[in-house]
Parts: structure tokens; sequence; C-alpha cells
């Protein structure tokens, strides 16, 4: 497969504990990978207050490994419908897709996404 970074596939991470998501955005970090949830757009407000997103910006701290499914620490990284799809997070990533669909003039774009990611340390 590919190196992590240059995937343009939909992407989910999967937790020890079981717990899994789908990633909207996702960056190198210094501490390993920083991944933004699916409606993190959610929490921006009108000032554009970048703490208010912190809900929905997380760290995985680890070295990224593979060339897909990817390891990040404990977490394991797979493309979306792979290795069995998860329904819930298939349907989860269809209703992303919809939103971004209804919003395109309104979803940030690649330079303000980085911008908001390196505010919280992404390289």
């Amino acid at each position: 497969m590919a190196d992590l970074f240059s995937m343009k596939s939909p992407l989910m991470i999967r937790f020890p504990a079981g717990e899994s998501q789908v990633m909207a955005e996702y960056f190198r970090h210094p501490q390993g990978l920083l991944y933004f949830d699916l409606f993190w757009t959610d929490f921006f407000d009108e000032d554009l207050a970048l703490h208010k997103l912190q809900p929905a910006v997380h760290l995985v701290k680890g070295e990224y490994r593979g060339e897909g499914p990817w390891k990040v620490g404990d977490a394991v990284i797979s493309v979306l419908g792979c290795h069995g799809c998860d329904a819930r997070l298939a349907s989860e990533f269809a209703s992303w897709q919809s939103f971004l669909q209804m919003s395109a003039d309104s979803y940030p774009g690649a330079e303000e996404i980085q911008r908001i990611a390196q505010h919280f340390g992404a390289l």
C-alpha cells in the first residue's frame, strides 16, 4: 500500500480497547498522529476560537509504521471498508460525505485546516 499520509481513501482508527472512529483529517505530529473527528466543524464558533475544537481533535502518541494497515502507538489505522466493513462507521462516513456536499462553500479550505492542525502541534 502507500504511506499513511499520502492516502486519499477514508481511514479508520481502532484502539486496543475496541473503540474505533473514522478520521476526517489527519496529520503528522512530533509525538505521533493528530486527527480530527467527523463533524469537527460543529465545534467551530463565529470567532473561530480554536480551543473550542479540542473535543474533536485527538493526539495518538507513538511512532507510525507499516504500509497498510498502519500502526501508531497501540492504535491500528486501516482503510474504511477493508478487512470486514464496520456498518456503524460506514454509516457515519456516509453522513459525513453528505454533510461535506451540502456545506462545500463553508467547509474550511486545505490551508485553513493545516493552520488549525498546526495550532494543535501538527507538522
